[in-house]
């Protein structure tokens, strides 16, 4: 295992262990840690993320999260937000009404809508579609599917930063990408083998 410190963030959203394993089987240490403390020293940071806006920015601002995450990300250290860890990334959220989120990627969380009869929330395989290359990628061949469970996606107003989109009744950005900062719709521990080659090429590509 390597010796690179990967945390974990537990802000009481949930999902830890399933990512834990996931940065465990990529050859890393998991720290699954709720001290905001950890940030500091950290070589890596996953966020990972079920629930509602609302709920997270909470959990998030009672643990003293905000204001160092935000340095964190805008530092450009590595760090990978999975589902509610992507969306909090965003301005806004239209989720139970209008709300404010880490405002780090400028952009509102949408909700999706019913057309062409698909169910929602959206849950279940779809593919992703690379729309520029990029070392997240390695070894996943585009189109390759990944599994998803939201109501929400997230619409950033810089489209530089997707580097992956899903089309469910409409095409949403699924993968962004940004100096350090990567972060997925979809949940990369409950994908199978190219979910966890995903987690594999952002520590090995941010931890060496």
């Amino acid at each position: 295992m390597s010796k690179k410190r990967v945390i974990v963030l537990d802000y009481g959203a949930g999902n830890l262990r399933s990512v834990a394993r996931a940065v465990e089987h990529a050859g890393y240490t998991p720290d699954v840690a709720s001290d905001v403390r950890a940030l500091n020293d950290a070589d890596a940071v996953v966020m990972p993320g079920v629930g509602a806006a609302a709920d997270t920015m909470r959990h998030l601002e009672s643990g003293g999260f905000v204001e160092p995450l935000r340095e964190y990300i805008l530092a450009q250290r590595p760090f990978l937000g999975v589902c509610m860890g992507m969306q909090a990334l965003l301005t806004t959220s239209e989720e139970g009404g209008a709300h404010p989120c880490l405002d780090i990627v400028p952009g509102s969380v949408r909700r999706v809508e019913r057309t062409g009869g698909q169910k929602v929330p959206h849950m279940g395989w779809n593919e992703v579609a690379h729309v520029r290359e990029h070392p997240v990628f390695r070894d996943i061949p585009d189109g390759s599917h990944f599994y998803f469970v939201h109501g929400y996606y997230p619409d950033p107003e810089d489209e530089s930063l997707v580097i992956g989109k899903t089309t469910y009744g409409e095409t949403f950005a699924s993968v962004i990408a940004r100096d350090g900062l990567v972060a997925t719709q979809f949940h990369p521990e409950k994908s199978g083998k190219l979910g966890l080659q995903f987690y594999k090429n952002f520590l090995t590509e941010c931890c060496g």
